[in-house]
C-alpha cells in the first residue's frame, strides 16, 4: 500500500515538474540559472506584489511601489513569480485582475535597479526572467484583465500584454517607452504586441514611443473597453462587473475554455485540435455538463 502511495506522488511530482518546464521558455540549457537571478534581483528592494483570492474565483493582483509609480523592484519581480506560482495552484479560481495601487498602473522597472544591473549578462538574466514569469501568467488558465489607470510605461506595457484584456479608465494611456531609453522590449511584449495589433501597428507604437489613450487603444483592439470611472476603487468594482460575465460559472468550464483558447494561441493547428479534444473530455459528462442536461435549456 505504502509502495503504491510513493509511486503515485512520484508520478504526480514529475507530472508537475513536467508541466512546470513546458509553461516556462528557459531552462539550464538556454544559461538560465533561476536561482543565482532571484538571489541578484532580491538585492533591490522595495514595493510589493500583492495577491488577494475571493470566493467567487477573482483574484486581484496588486502592483504596490506607488511613490514609484508601481515600478518593478527586484524583490518585486521576485514576488511576481511567486504569485503566478500560487495562482498555477489555485484550482478554483476563474479569473484575474491585475491593477496598479495609487490609480496608476505600472511606469516598468525601477530606473535604480537598471542601473545596477546595466552589464549586458545581468539584463538578458532578468529578460529571460520575466519572459519566463509574464508567458506562465499568459497560459494561467484564469480570464485576465489589465486594469489600466494612469500610466502603463515600457514594462508596465508589456504586463498588460500578457493578460487577456485590457480595461482603461479616463487620462489613462499604454506607452512602449523603450526607443527612449536607447532599448526595445524585453519582457515579450513586443511579440505579444504584434499578436494583438499586427505588425504595422506595433511598429509604430514601438519605433514611435507613441502614447495610446484609450479610444486609440480601442481603435487598434489593444484595449476591450474604456470605464467610465477615473476613481480607483470605483473602477476596480467595474472591471470586476465586466469580468464576471465571463467567469460566471462552473470553475471546471472556464478554465477549459482558457486552456482551449491558449492552445489554439500556441499550437501548430493539428496539436491544438488534438488538446482541444482532450480539454473536452474533462467537462464531457462532467457535474456542469449533466446539470445543463437535466435543465434542458433552451437557446435563445
Amino acid at each position: 500500500m505504502a509502495l503504491a502511495l510513493w509511486k503515485n506522488f512520484l508520478q504526480i511530482t514529475m507530472k508537475r515538474i513536467l508541466q512546470q518546464r513546458r509553461l516556462s521558455l528557459y531552462n539550464g540549457a538556454h544559461g538560465y540559472e533561476e536561482e543565482l537571478i532571484k538571489k541578484k534581483l532580491q538585492q533591490f528592494s522595495g514595493g510589493s506584489v500583492n495577491l488577494v483570492k475571493e470566493d467567487n474565483g477573482i483574484a486581484i493582483l496588486t502592483l504596490n511601489n506607488p511613490k514609484l509609480m508601481n515600478a518593478f523592484t527586484g524583490t518585486m519581480m521576485v514576488e511576481l513569480q511567486e504569485r503566478v506560482t500560487e495562482l498555477e495552484n489555485w484550482k478554483d479560481g476563474k479569473g484575474l485582475i491585475i491593477h496598479g495601487a495609487g490609480n496608476t498602473f505600472c511606469s516598468g522597472s525601477d530606473l535604480n535597479v537598471v542601473k545596477e544591473i546595466s552589464n549586458s549578462q545581468d539584463g538578458m538574466n532578468m529578460c529571460m526572467f520575466m519572459q519566463n514569469t509574464l508567458t506562465r501568467l499568459m497560459r494561467l488558465p484564469l480570464i485576465s484583465v489589465a486594469l489600466v489607470q494612469g500610466k502603463a510605461f515600457g514594462g508596465g506595457a508589456e504586463l498588460t500584454t500578457a493578460c487577456d484584456f485590457r480595461l482603461m479608465t479616463p487620462g489613462s494611456e499604454i506607452r512602449f517607452v523603450h526607443k527612449r531609453m536607447g532599448l526595445v522590449p524585453g519582457w515579450g511584449g513586443g511579440a505579444r504586441l504584434v499578436r494583438l495589433v499586427g505588425s504595422g501597428a506595433a511598429l509604430q507604437l514601438l519605433a514611435g514611443a507613441e502614447r495610446v489613450g484609450p479610444e486609440r487603444a480601442l481603435a487598434l483592439g489593444l484595449a476591450e473597453l474604456a470605464l467610465p470611472s477615473a476613481d480607483e476603487a470605483a473602477a476596480l468594482a467595474e472591471a470586476r462587473a465586466w469580468l464576471s460575465q465571463y467567469t460566471d460559472g462552473p470553475a471546471a468550464v472556464v478554465r477549459a475554455a482558457k486552456k482551449v483558447v491558449t492552445a489554439a494561441r500556441e499550437l501548430p493547428l493539428e496539436d491544438a485540435l488534438r488538446t482541444e479534444k482532450d480539454i473536452f473530455g474533462t467537462v464531457w459528462g462532467g457535474p456542469a455538463n449533466l446539470e445543463a442536461l437535466v435543465r434542458r435549456p433552451k437557446h435563445k
